[in-house]
């Protein structure tokens, strides 16, 4: 019942909803790093949202969650893609208290961004406003797609978990429907959503309702590092920077901020590295 994402729709009004429920990749994604308890939170909750929105936005790729301030926590970033593959990072300046949304992330935004694999992108800006991520992702739905959504978020070492409702673009009759079920979403607790199967939360939930739940998709945590990326960098560079830092420092060091990965080329590596390059051709200048 872990790692995996619902979809579900209720069949007497027009609200849709997801659920998500992240074990084995969200301790994947955070085991290599050591982030302070409130960052790690802050992520797999915006992990976990970028998990959810993923499904209800239409387009093929990958959905991106920035979130920046200019407080402790500088930046969260979290990636979802259409094969329900994740990942994320975060960057603080200095040791992170518990000091609540504003006093974690101080004035900022958040930037949702569309991708698709031939280059498309959609952007979407808001400032940080409310007192929680769920809030600022409200926030951004009700004034960016003026889409009335609700979303519920936790985290802690061991999950992240998320709930979401959204009503479907053109109700119009159905306000006393959206109440109702957005009460009853409000009676989940924290420990509810991190310990308890998505499908035990929708029965108590909305035992009453009539609910189309959908056949759950496999969540996984994958980074896009390797060598080949490193080396494609190292290249754009230019064998003359690269060994002069080679000179200077031993080797050259690269470090994947998703998953933690280290890499390191000795002089022998750029050797290989630069060996198929085309020699550089000769100065017209005469001495």
């Amino acid at each position: 019942m872990t790692d995996r994402l619902y979809r579900f729709t209720f069949e007497q009004f027009a609200v849709r909803g997801a659920m998500v429920s992240l074990d084995a990749s969200w301790r994947a994604l955070v085991d290599g790093h050591d982030y302070a308890p409130p960052v790690r939170d802050y992520l797999g909750q915006t992990l976990a949202a970028a998990t959810m929105l993923s499904c209800i936005i239409k387009f093929k790729g990958s959905l991106i969650l920035q979130l920046q301030g200019d407080g402790p926590l500088r930046t969260l970033v979290a990636q979802a893609t259409e094969r329900r593959t994740i990942r994320g990072m975060a960057l603080a300046v200095e040791d992170v208290p518990d000091s609540g949304f504003a006093g974690t992330f101080g004035t900022g935004r958040l930037t949702m961004t569309a991708e698709s694999p031939r280059g498309e992108r959609f952007q979407g800006i808001v400032v940080l406003q409310g007192e929680s991520i769920a809030q600022v992702l409200e926030a951004y739905f009700h004034q960016s797609e003026q889409l009335a959504t609700r979303i519920w978020l936790a985290a802690g070492r061991h999950t992240a978990a998320g709930l979401l409702l959204q009503r479907l673009p053109g109700a119009q009759d159905d306000a006393e429907d959206w109440r109702r079920v957005c009460l009853l979403a409000d009676t989940l607790t924290r420990e509810e959503l991190l310990q308890q199967a998505p499908t035990q939360i929708l029965r108590r939930l909305f035992h009453e309702e009539l609910i189309r739940l959908y056949e759950p998709e496999p969540v996984a945590f994958r980074c896009s590092c390797s060598r080949e990326r490193i080396d494609s960098v190292l290249r754009l560079m230019g064998q003359r920077e690269v060994e002069s830092i080679v000179a200077e420092q031993g080797a050259v060091e690269a470090n994947c901020e998703f998953c933690n990965a280290r890499y390191r080329l000795d002089a022998v590596d750029v050797a290989g590295l630069f060996a198929d390059s085309p020699p550089l051709a000769p100065s017209e200048s005469q001495h």
